[in-house]
């Protein structure tokens, strides 16, 4: 498929921003309000999380939110910002490499997050090093894809099978891998220092803060659908006052 230039070049601005040590940070967004505030508080680049975009949709986290809302989702966050977008788009909803470049592309996203595991668990590191690769072919350069390394979540919790895997999709295509869950700094600092490629950290309880992420050399720092949970705990908090008779402001 064709690509226009604009988002190539916008993909050039976002995949610039990957600078291990001096990390793109991104406060993953649900919609297009949040992708607002997120960009008026100054951050370069808007991210979104299919776990919160699919609450907000009313759907469970798991490719449970039909593709067509989520790329609706995807492109409301999209026109709304004057920043690259990358969205966290699961595995791909079942769509073949070439369709879902082109849906991606359409919602005028730049960029993606692609996880290695499903409902039956990890997938084959070669069927999703050759899944990689036909989405870069696919995409050419206007996709910053981020490839989710799912072994600490589910798979074996090792350096070297992490290692593996990030090896196989950064000889892909992938720009940036994702060893979702990791949060000890000997392993992040030994990871990143191994394969001298960007690597992403989410930000979690327990997880080092950002500033120390950056001094392990990580390059980008996402926080999942952590921020939206902590909207809705506020908002439980607003809504129980309202009930008990008491003004919520």
């Amino acid at each position: 498929m064709t690509t226009d230039r604009a988002s190539v070049d916008r993909a050039s601005v976002l995949r610039a921003l990957h600078v291990p040590g001096d990390p793109v940070i991104l406060p993953n967004v649900w919609d297009a309000a949040s992708a607002l505030a997120v960009r008026e508080a100054g951050f370069p680049a808007v991210a979104t999380s299919s776990a919160a975009v699919a609450r907000v949709l009313g759907y469970e986290d798991g490719e449970r939110t039909p593709v067509g809302e989520m790329m609706a989702a995807v492109a409301r966050i999209a026109r709304v910002v004057d920043a690259p977008v990358t969205a966290d788009i699961e595995r791909g909803y079942g769509l073949k490499p070439a369709e879902l470049v082109e849906r991606l592309l359409a919602t005028g996203a730049v960029g993606c997050n692609l996880e290695d595991s499903g409902a039956g668990g990890l997938i084959d590191p070669g069927e999703q090093a050759d899944f990689l690769a036909e989405v870069r072919a696919a995409a050419g350069q206007a996709l910053v894809i981020n490839a989710r390394v799912d072994t600490y979540l589910s798979g074996p919790r090792t350096r070297e099978a992490a290692l593996e895997r990030a090896r196989r999709y950064l000889a892909a295509g992938a720009d940036c891998v994702y060893p979702i869950g990791l949060a000890d700094e000997d392993e992040i600092r030994a990871l990143v220092s191994e394969l001298g490629a960007p690597v992403n950290v989410y930000v979690r309880p327990g997880a080092p803060e950002p500033a120390r992420l950056a001094e392990l050399g990580v390059a980008r720092i996402s926080f999942g659908s952590g921020l939206h949970q902590a909207v809705q705990v506020y908002a439980q908090g607003l809504i129980a006052k309202v009930r008990a008779g008491r003004s919520p402001f």
